[in-house]
């Protein structure tokens, strides 16, 4: 299944570009009887949208961590980054940029502000033997399985009875599955508890079967649209993770690391020592709250002192 990219709103920065291209924030966009409507009228309205807020704020946050962290990311890796997003999306790509604004060059440069943001993030992180520890307790070694993604429940319970009837996986995972990745290769897949590439739920249920058998129907849920998926795994060769962990190591430690990135309290933290380095200050009172989760604004100190009086 393809996934979609996640590209920034440009509708404030239209509003930047066209203040900036007209030479004048009263020039008129539009003039009718008794009135008209300046850029600076449309800009007054524009940036009072939540949308543009947002984006705002995360312009500055980016901007910040691009100066601080950028100097970390290379070409190498915003080429990398581009043709991976390029491959998930395949002939819609282009189009999606062209939708969102964005050129090849701007958005590689806005790769280079999310990477930027993500070396940020790892120069905060500190792992703890505590950490290790979780990371074991969640890991599990890569394994060789075969998936069947079906169009419909009713669907996936037919395949499932047909694989009961000793019909073969393979086979029918190449006439039948949705899942256009591993449909060519009879459904065959590597993944470990750390991948992306099959929903969780499917993990799980792999994770449990042992080499050779085939699971029941398997619901997915994506969080992100609410749909449910169908999938039926057949495990061809599972892995126990035994019990040394220097074995595992790296994994246990990028795990460790990456599940700190992804805590939503953490990146806070992050952003805010990131934001008081960098001695941000918001001169449009329009916007004086939009860093209000990551520091104390100047208005919330004012209300605050008021308060105790």
């Amino acid at each position: 299944m393809k996934k979609k990219i996640l590209l920034a709103t440009t509708g404030l920065l239209s509003v930047i570009v066209l203040g900036a291209c007209s030479g004048s924030s009263n020039q008129d966009i539009a003039t009718m009887k008794g009135g008209k409507i300046t850029v600076e009228d449309f800009y007054n309205e524009a940036k009072k949208e939540q949308s543009n807020q947002s984006l705002v704020r995360n312009m500055i946050i980016y901007k910040v961590f691009e100066n601080a962290y950028g100097d970390k990311v290379t070409d190498k890796q915003i080429d990398k980054e581009y043709k991976k997003q390029e491959k998930q999306l395949g002939d819609s790509f282009e189009s999606q940029l062209q939708s969102a604004g964005y050129t090849k060059k701007s958005y590689k440069e806005y790769l280079k502000q999310s990477l930027a943001f993500q070396e940020g993030l790892k120069a905060h992180v500190k792992i703890t033997d505590k950490d290790i520890k979780a990371a074991w307790d969640s890991f599990h070694p890569e394994v060789t399985a075969r998936i069947i993604l079906a169009s419909s429940e009713d669907e996936a319970k037919e395949i499932k009875k047909q694989l009961d009837d000793k019909g073969d996986f393979a086979k029918i995972a190449k006439e039948k599955s949705q899942d256009s990745t591993t449909k060519k290769d009879g459904g065959e897949i590597k993944f470990d508890s750390q991948s992306t590439t099959v929903p969780s739920e499917v993990k799980e249920a792999a994770f449990k079967l042992k080499d050779g058998e085939v699971s029941d129907v398997i619901t997915a849920m994506d969080s992100s649209t609410y749909q449910s998926s169908y999938y039926i795994v057949k495990m061809e060769k599972n892995s126990s993770k035994g019990n040394d962990m220097d074995k595992y190591k790296k994994e246990l430690k990028q795990i460790a690391e990456d599940t700190k990135m992804a805590d939503q309290t953490f990146s806070s933290e992050v952003i805010s020592k990131e934001l008081k380095k960098a001695n941000v200050k918001i001169k449009d009172d329009s916007f004086e709250n939009i860093l209000s989760d990551f520091l104390t604004t100047n208005s919330s100190n004012k209300k605050a002192t008021d308060s105790s009086k």
